[in-house]
């Protein structure tokens, strides 16, 4: 579980750190928590976790490849809307088995973390 921990990079809350933020933003974010809480939970059980975890890699790195380095959350949010298709095929050709049934808490916990990386983000 510790391996888990470090891979997930410590505490799901993350904090808005500048002014006004939109619903819809909120919302993803929120959607992202709980994802990221739900795929904690699963990674408890050991023949699950290698499975999640390389599920999680593979949205990771399409996140950097679509995202970049430099996003705010709203730029995040944008893509969290097209990310069932890219998401979908990038689990397909990592071939990682399990996929179809935790994509939607992987897709979410992948935005949860990727968002502490955003410009407007402050622990």
């Amino acid at each position: 579980m510790a391996r888990w921990r470090l891979l997930l990079g410590g505490s799901p809350e993350p904090e808005l750190g500048s002014g006004f933020v939109t619903p819809d933003v909120v919302s993803a974010k929120f959607e992202w928590e709980g994802a990221y809480r739900g795929l904690v939970e699963a990674a408890n059980d050991p023949a699950r976790e290698d499975d999640l975890r390389r599920q999680l890699e593979a949205l990771m790195s399409e996140l950097r490849r679509r995202v970049g380095g430099m996003f705010t959350l709203r730029e995040l949010a944008n893509e969290y809307v097209r990310a069932d298709v890219w998401a979908r095929e990038a689990l397909a050709e990592a071939e990682v088995p399990g996929w179809p049934r935790t994509l939607s808490l992987v897709e979410g916990a992948a935005f949860h973390l990727y968002s502490r990386g955003a410009v407007d983000y402050a622990p």
